[in-house]
């Protein structure tokens, strides 16, 4: 396990899960992932998050995934910005995923969120990830 992207084993725990058609998935957790994370439950890609205290100041984090029809909501999860090569977008250069029926998460000056949400409040930033 990687410990120099944990944004990217988190998404990977998340993609594994689905394919493997599992109700939840656990991984390490942090502020940053919980703020991904509320993101991903506000667009309708996970069901649920808890966090929970394992002892020594270290946290769980519980993700429900969801299924339509079987099949898993998120048909793509990929990380963009990575450690050694960090990916800024301003609002004029916002990638559309999927023509816009997807998602991409973003980390700018007002937190962590979509870029539906981003393109409204006129901020820009680092783009973490892309989901469909």
């Amino acid at each position: 396990m990687s410990l120099s992207d944990p944004i990217a084993d988190m998404l990977t725990y998340i993609r594994n899960g689905q394919l493997s058609n599992k109700k939840e998935v656990k991984c390490p957790s942090s502020t940053y992932k919980v703020r991904v994370l509320e993101v991903l439950m506000d667009e309708g890609y996970i069901d649920s998050y808890e966090t929970e205290d394992i002892g020594s100041g270290k946290k769980l984090a519980k993700i429900n995934l969801k299924y339509h029809e079987g099949k898993p909501v998120i048909q793509k999860i990929s990380r963009v910005s990575k450690p050694g090569r960090r990916v800024y977008a301003s609002v004029d250069s916002m990638p559309r995923v999927c023509n816009g029926l997807g998602i991409s998460i973003l980390s700018t000056s007002s937190g962590v969120m979509s870029d539906h949400m981003a393109r409204k409040k006129g901020v820009g930033g680092e783009v973490i990830c892309y989901v469909f």
